[in-house]
């Protein structure tokens, strides 16, 4: 699995011959790309309706979307798409299969309004966690799996749920604090997901979410966690195996 980050919370995740593009938003200080820089992916996964994570999806409304039903029906509306997961999106505990990939959307904690003239609810925010293999009870040592935080606050099930039993190797969570997780309790939740990566996101992109991602690293440090932090350069590939 391949994983490289655009900045901000947008990703491009590759599995097999899979590509998937998660909350495109490009005008972020992290990354010098546009979106026409970008080859048009199989899927793309939006977490939540917030501008700061669909800015940019109608750049790439050829794919595939996975969203929740509200927001599906938002896009394919504002942006264009005529293709959605399932033909009506997903929902939260769903697993779907996307080309080599398995997409489980989880909670997040969060608000989900689009602020439009008439302001529309975008169904509950979501994370997303992608797998090379499907999500069973019984533990594989064998599956790569992501997890996508998404837009959340500290929540007990990455501890009682997301940890345990759909068992991500890799993470990415939010440090930017004000508007999510600071840093500080984005170490207790890489503590509860007992992952071996984690990869801070949704900082650095406004000044209320300015942040210093070796303050998150110290903090994972000071909780006594083991998980190696990488504080990524923007549209560099890191390879998870």
């Amino acid at each position: 699995m391949e994983l490289t980050w655009h900045g901000h919370s947008t990703w491009h995740v590759t599995v097999g011959e899979t590509e998937l593009l998660i909350d495109p938003f490009f005008d972020n200080p992290k990354t010098d790309l546009e979106p026409s820089d970008i080859d048009t992916p199989d899927y793309v996964l939006l977490t939540h309706g917030h501008a700061d994570h669909i800015a940019h999806a109608g750049a790439f409304s050829d794919a595939t979307l996975v969203a929740t039903p509200e927001l599906v029906s938002y896009c394919e509306a504002e942006f264009g798409f005529a293709d959605a997961v399932g033909g009506m999106g997903m929902n939260l505990g769903g697993t779907v299969e996307c080309g080599d990939a398995y997409v489980t959307m989880t909670r997040a904690d969060h608000t989900n309004g689009i602020m439009t003239e008439n302001e529309t609810s975008g169904g509950m925010p979501a994370g997303f966690v992608i797998s090379d293999t499907k999500p069973t009870q019984g533990s594989d040592d064998e599956a790569t799996t992501f997890y996508n935080a998404g837009d959340t606050s500290l929540m007990t099930e990455m501890r009682e749920v997301i940890g345990p039993y759909l068992e991500p190797d890799a993470a990415t969570v939010p440090i930017g604090d004000h508007f999510t997780m600071g840093p500080m309790q984005a170490a207790i939740a890489v503590d509860w997901l007992d992952v071996d990566h984690v990869f801070p996101q949704h900082y650095d992109t406004f000044p209320p979410i300015e942040q210093d991602p070796e303050e998150f690293a110290s903090e994972v440090r000071g909780i006594g966690s083991d998980t190696d932090v990488h504080t990524l350069e923007a549209d560099e590939p890191f390879t998870l195996e």
